[in-house]
């Protein structure tokens, strides 16, 4: 995406003053959306983002700058501004790249972008029509389909060059019921990192029959009555309640600041014997997986918490130099600003 001599002018540039650790991460990323209300496209939308952020660290401070103008002479700049805050002991060279290499966990058969937008509308047409034919109290579909194709490269001051292509496809399907005197609905969205092959592995009129069937089911169902019970929680939504009660605690972010309830609990049982807990990004073609984490760490699969014993964190690089504590390939960037993602 960048020339090596531009990365490592701008790097250079970065340790002029001392800090203890920089990094160049770069995206390219582009969007396609497409979607239809009962049947008829309402929004067909493309984009392409470009930019660059720079990251340096002088013991446990972060400096942090992003552009979207990658020429050499910008990076540079950028570069020795943001080291020009910096007053750090002794001056870094930068070592031989040591360029990461895997077996590719996502293989992609069929880009998205090359497909055609009728291809994809046709989808979404049937879709629509098959929610439709359901059950005659179904009123109105959306349906949607989204390709992302992202190209990243971090390289670092540790000798860490890494470049990965990432291509994401998602279907969804909202089908709504109603009755004379409420609407419900029914939503799915299954997605993967796959390119559009995506559409030889699921059925999208089965799909949207079964979100006809959730929202015909929820127009039909009486309240649920008041006081404690027992939940069964799957891998598939289960995921998502896992996600906001305890993914986000895990996130060093907040552990390292003693911001979580699970700060200082390694090794101490937080949850019933019967709790297992896998954050894994290298599931093949799976919607979180990827070849390596954008820092340029290769994923893995973390042990959160085993048998209900609290196992380790989603660690980032700053946040394991804050504790003492090795990253774990977890670190993820909403574009060039990072972010830790919860498990």
């Amino acid at each position: 995406m960048l020339k090596k001599s531009v990365v490592e002018h701008t790097l250079e540039a970065a340790l002029e003053t001392g800090a203890d650790f920089a990094e160049l991460y770069v995206e390219q990323t582009k969007r396609n959306h497409i979607a239809m209300v009962n049947g008829q496209v309402e929004t067909a939308l493309g984009g392409l983002d470009y930019g660059a952020g720079i990251r340096l660290f002088c013991g446990n401070r972060v400096i942090y700058a992003f552009v979207n103008d990658t020429s050499e002479e910008n990076l540079v700049r950028t570069a020795r501004e943001m080291a020009s805050t910096v007053k750090g002991t002794h001056l870094l060279r930068l070592p031989d790249w040591k360029t990461r290499q895997w077996q590719n966990i996502n293989p992609i058969f069929v880009l998205p972008d090359d497909v055609e937008k009728r291809k994809k509308a046709d989808y979404l047409a049937a879709a629509s029509a098959a929610a439709f034919a359901y059950d005659p109290a179904i009123t109105q579909t959306r349906t949607g389909f989204l390709d992302v194709t992202k190209n990243v490269l971090v390289a670092n001051s540790e000798g860490v060059w890494a470049e990965e292509r990432r291509v994401r496809s998602r279907f969804t399907v909202e089908a709504v019921a109603s009755s004379a005197t409420e609407k419900q609905s029914g939503h799915l969205g299954p997605g993967g990192s796959v390119g559009f092959e995506f559409f030889d592995q699921i059925n999208v009129e089965d799909t949207a029959r079964e979100a006809a069937r959730i929202a015909i089911t929820m127009l039909g169902a009486k309240p649920c009555p008041a006081g404690k019970m027992p939940v069964v929680i799957d891998n598939g939504f289960g995921g998502v309640i896992f996600h906001e009660a305890c993914g986000h605690g895990l996130e060093a972010t907040a552990v390292a600041r003693n911001a979580s309830v699970f700060a200082g609990k390694l090794g101490q049982q937080i949850a019933s014997p019967l709790v297992t807990a896998i954050d894994d990004g290298t599931i093949p073609n799976g919607w979180g997986s990827a070849n390596m984490d954008d820092e340029g760490t290769p994923t893995r699969r973390n042990v959160l918490i085993e048998n209900g014993v609290l196992k380790t964190y989603l660690v980032d690089r700053m946040n394991g130099r804050k504790m003492g504590a090795a990253v774990t390939g977890s670190a993820r960037r909403e574009t060039t600003v990072l972010r830790l993602p919860a498990a």
